[in-house]
């Protein structure tokens, strides 16, 4: 009897909100699909934290960037300087949150990594975060896959997931568009898709500001809580 084996495959975002982790908790495996091209713009080096009450964009300065450049190899561009910078920023920004001193450490240690490729600053960001919320998905990279490079967009995830075994693939609800359940069916694979329910918390005194950063909810939340919030979704079949 073949065993069952639940894959999510995304692009390496920077310390995405809490759907992004909904997903990686509910997956045996966790692709990071760093072996695609490079989105300017987007939310691979950036995201948004909550600065005097409003959402801000928090960004890791990027090298070389182009969109004919698979997101492996486009680097960071953090200087000693640049990485104190934007440690004093989230410091500023959360130094008063009840947890902050139990999470900036670990943002300390994900930032102070120097000039390396943003992907590796990610999932150096994913192995901290889990690890922390005692989430035990195995992490993979897409191009340590002996994968069709030939195929794209629908065609390479099915792909993948064959080479992984993969009776269930998972992605945001976000993909609905992007995907076909049928086909998926055709190839052994059932396609699910995770919408985070609305999950608020207190954020200072201030009107509550959705969808931050994995940072925000962090810094306001104990890791139980956190933990329960990963539960907080839909699973809608695609």
């Amino acid at each position: 009897m073949k065993m069952e084996r639940k894959v999510g495959i995304m692009q390496p975002y920077f310390m995405p909100y809490i759907g992004y982790w909904q997903l990686m908790n509910v997956v045996d495996t966790y692709v990071i699909y760093d072996d695609v091209n490079y989105i300017k713009r987007g939310w691979i080096n950036r995201n948004r934290i909550l600065i005097d009450g409003e959402p801000r964009y928090f960004n890791i300065p990027i090298q070389g960037v182009s969109q004919n450049k698979l997101i492996k190899d486009v680097d960071c561009c953090l200087s000693d300087e640049l990485i104190e910078k934007r440690l004093r920023t989230i410091e500023l920004a959360y130094r008063r949150a009840k947890y902050f001193e139990d999470i900036f450490p670990m943002i300390d240690r994900i930032i102070n990594c120097g000039d390396i490729a943003i992907v590796d600053l990610i999932e150096k960001s994913f192995l901290e975060i889990t690890k922390y919320l005692d989430i035990t998905t195995e992490i993979i990279r897409s191009s340590s896959l002996d994968k069709d490079n030939s195929l794209k967009g629908q065609n390479k995830i099915l792909n993948i997931c064959k080479v992984l075994g993969a009776n269930e693939y998972y992605n945001a609800v976000g993909g609905q568009t992007l995907y076909d359940g049928r086909e998926f069916l055709k190839r052994g694979v059932k396609l699910c898709f995770v919408k985070t329910k609305e999950i608020k918390y207190k954020q200072f005194d201030g009107k509550f500001q959705p969808n931050l950063s994995i940072i925000d909810i962090l810094m306001f939340n104990s890791k139980n809580d956190v933990k329960k919030m990963l539960d907080e979704f839909e699973l809608i079949n695609g």
